[in-house]
């Protein structure tokens, strides 16, 4: 009776610490003697010591030792040959050791884009799990694409018209032709594929071509050219895209051949893209948007094709996964306003913006303080101590600002900067942009 209470009251007491403590008992590695050591888990804890007392034969070679001994021991035997085998350190007992991570005592090779992550390699293999287990939504309409096939579109299918209430559908697949082609030719193009009915007809608008990059080349004036507007006709159309109806039922009381195959069909003549239309119950009401499916990562509703994920897409030392705008350095050289404006303390009338006192750049002085009393903002009180989104407008200008740089409205600190900036081509203004550069915060992935 007496043994059974101990043997119990033994097992509570280990339940109790399970988990919270790492209990060492007898530590004998190396210079250790005989040590007895309890470590709560959870906690930051820190070893210090004069050199030779121990302090990493208890860490390295005691307790990471046998956690990666026990951790290793998990696997198969087979993968077991290709992994280092770990000595059992000379102890008699570690309760609750968890799987460990070292960091070893050295001076590894680092550069700029090195982290914890890196240096642990737990970063390879966070790399693995988002490649594997992530799940990939659209970065326009933000809905959760996967790769679909004829099986996952009918049975999505069924889903989404058994909560429409069964309504009548066209299983249509898109057909792009050329707006110049005549409609006969279309019709025996269809006709010669088996199909003779276009449930809609889209014209495709021309989308409008980027503004050329400036041209380097040398000029006379000192302020930017007027902004021009370039806007594609809205009735400039290349081409039309039409809605080939495969077949028309409802879901509900149709065949599951006769179903199966109207996507099938659809999928392989639609080049993977389904778009199902649900008819209106009367001719007065309007015609719901279409459901649109596709194969393969692809987001029907925008249109958008996307690569399957791979561990690269989240490393930022990789170009497949680094921001675009930093490549994965987490900061970018760019205009530091600490420098632009160094004495706060100054007011706009006496030139608290530095590049505009020169003689080059007066007339920028004399905008500032013009546009700044239009605006009703002080020009006689230091600029520390002006409203926070008066500080912003010396800094952005004018949110309607037109490109105009002699109109009605002002361009700001920045819209100067990204002015010279297309100016880089003269040596004075590279010279001038590098006094004002500084390291920051990458704005698009926050470092």
């Amino acid at each position: 009776m007496t043994r059974k209470r101990t043997q119990s009251a033994a097992a509570e007491e280990q339940s109790t610490y399970l988990g919270q403590l790492i209990r060492i008992r007898g530590a004998r590695q190396h210079n250790l003697k005989n040590l007895n050591l309890d470590i709560r888990t959870g906690e930051i804890t820190v070893f210090t010591g004069v050199s030779g007392s121990g302090k990493s034969s208890l860490v390295f070679d005691t307790l990471y030792a046998e956690g990666q001994r026990r951790y290793v021991e998990t696997f198969s035997p087979y993968a077991r040959q290709f992994l280092d085998r770990m000595d059992k350190p000379d102890v008699d007992s570690i309760e609750g050791v968890l799987p460990a991570i070292a960091i070893d005592q050295a001076n590894p090779v680092r550069t700029s884009r090195s982290t914890v992550g890196t240096m642990t390699e737990i970063n390879d293999h966070l790399k693995l799990i988002y490649a594997r287990a992530a799940h990939l939504h659209c970065r326009k309409c933000a809905q959760h694409v996967r790769e679909d096939n004829a099986a996952t579109i009918q049975s999505t299918l069924r889903h989404q018209c058994a909560e429409a209430g069964d309504p009548r559908v066209v299983v249509t697949f898109p057909v792009t032709v050329p707006l110049s082609m005549p409609e006969q030719e279309v019709e025996d193009f269809l006709s010669a594929q088996g199909y003779t009915r276009v449930h809609r007809e889209t014209p495709v608008k021309l989308v409008a071509p980027a503004e050329p990059k400036a041209t380097k080349g040398k000029s006379k004036t000192a302020k930017a050219p007027k902004a021009r507007s370039s806007k594609a006709n809205s009735t400039d159309f290349t081409h039309k895209v039409l809605d080939v109806v495969a077949d028309r039922f409802r879901v509900g009381g149709v065949e599951e051949s006769r179903l199966s195959d109207a996507i099938a069909s659809a999928l392989l003549r639609g080049k993977g893209k389904v778009n199902v239309f649900v008819l209106p119950n009367t001719e007065t009401d309007a015609e719901p948007a279409p459901w649109r499916f596709s194969e393969g990562l692809h987001c029907a509703t925008c249109d958008i094709d996307y690569a399957p994920a791979l561990p690269s897409h989240f490393s930022f030392n990789s170009p497949l996964g680094a921001c675009d705008t930093c490549r994965g350095f987490g900061r970018v050289i760019g205009i530091d306003y600490g420098l632009v404006i160094p004495d706060e303390n100054k007011t706009l009338a006496e030139g608290c913006v530095k590049p505009w006192q020169t003689e080059s750049f007066k007339p920028c002085q004399k905008d500032l303080v013009r546009f700044a009393k239009l605006r009703g903002i002080a020009t006689d009180i230091p600029f520390k101590h002006l409203p926070a989104e008066d500080q912003l407008w010396v800094i952005e200008g004018d949110a309607n600002f037109d490109g105009n740089w002699e109109g009605s409205t002002f361009y700001g600190v920045a819209r100067f900067f990204e002015w010279l900036e297309t100016r880089t081509y003269k040596m004075h203004v590279r010279v001038m942009l590098s006094k004002y550069r500084s390291y920051t915060p990458c704005t698009a992935c926050h470092g």
